[in-house]
């Protein structure tokens, strides 16, 4: 399985976007631990929308497509409208 993922800070109000194969909590780990430069300045950031997917190139493209928005209110709708499998 793959995962597009979101997580929130709440120190830097931002979300981030990603994707991995190798589970949301073990990568949610490595960003807490400042194991990624673009999350190192917000730690603690918190799971807040996981999908699921059977291919890597499903995961990427809906993580570019999540990007593309820059937008916290889409983001925030996705997350109330969207089938969350984080919740």
């Amino acid at each position: 399985m793959f995962y597009t993922y979101i997580l929130y800070s709440e120190s830097l109000d931002q979300y981030y976007t990603g994707y991995t194969s190798v589970g949301v909590k073990e990568r949610l780990r490595k960003h807490n631990k400042g194991g990624n430069r673009s999350t190192k300045s917000g730690i603690p950031w918190k799971i807040v929308y996981v999908k699921s997917f059977a291919t890597k190139t499903e995961a990427i493209k809906w993580e570019n497509f999540i990007k593309r928005q820059k937008s916290s209110v889409f983001i925030e709708k996705l997350m109330e409208s969207d089938g969350n499998e984080w919740e």
